[in-house]
């Protein structure tokens, strides 16, 4: 059985930001249905923030329950444009859509982390971060379409910062972290205060 730290997540992108931080911690993802809790809350007419919040707990709590007394990190990133709530595109000419209604318009990462330990939720944080793209012309985006690929598809809103992607924005606003959907220096208190890590 793990006991200490565990990041119930399978993302590598957050793997690396722990590691790189110096954090000690196994990954062990949770095993929901992301899609089938958003159905089963949609109802409720939930904000996209709240969205991201709640299935990060629903990642952490499902680990906690397997791992009692480990400190179990649980995140979720939720893309949104308003209420609306954008999910990684099924093909080009979907990416090619969302990045079309993207266009011009600022939109928000919303990443949540929330820490569990025996089926409790502990601390809870959602860091928002705003991205506005510019207005980019169409002739412009099909070459992006076009030398990105199949790329686009491994990412909710069709592009990556560290790459190519940079080219569709004229404005970033928010942490680092959270755009990467980590947001590390709220978690990173949080974690010396519960005497997790070092202070």
């Amino acid at each position: 059985m793990v006991i200490g730290l565990v990041l119930a997540s399978a993302s590598s992108s957050r793997r690396i930001l722990m590691r790189n931080a110096g954090l000690e911690f196994e990954a062990i993802p949770a095993e929901i249905d992301e899609r089938e809790i958003e159905r089963e809350i949609g109802s409720r007419l939930m904000a996209p923030a709240e969205l991201a919040a709640e299935l990060a707990r629903q990642k952490a709590l499902d680990v906690s329950r397997r791992l009692p007394s480990a400190t179990i990190i649980g995140c979720d990133q939720t893309m949104s444009l308003g209420d609306r709530i954008f999910h990684k595109p099924v093909d080009i000419a979907e990416a090619r859509a969302n990045l079309m209604v993207l266009r011009g318009k600022t939109h928000c990462l919303n990443s949540a982390v929330v820490l569990a330990r025996d089926g409790d939720i502990l601390w809870s944080y959602v860091g928002v971060a705003e991205l506005r793209m510019r207005e980019f012309s169409e002739d412009f985006l099909d070459l992006y379409l076009t030398k990105m690929a199949e790329t686009v598809l491994s990412s909710v809103g069709a592009y990556q910062l560290e790459g190519v992607g940079i080219q569709l924005f004229e404005r970033i606003e928010g942490d680092y972290f959270t755009i990467l959907g980590l947001p590390l220096l709220p978690l990173l208190e949080r974690l010396r205060e519960l005497g997790e890590i070092d202070v």
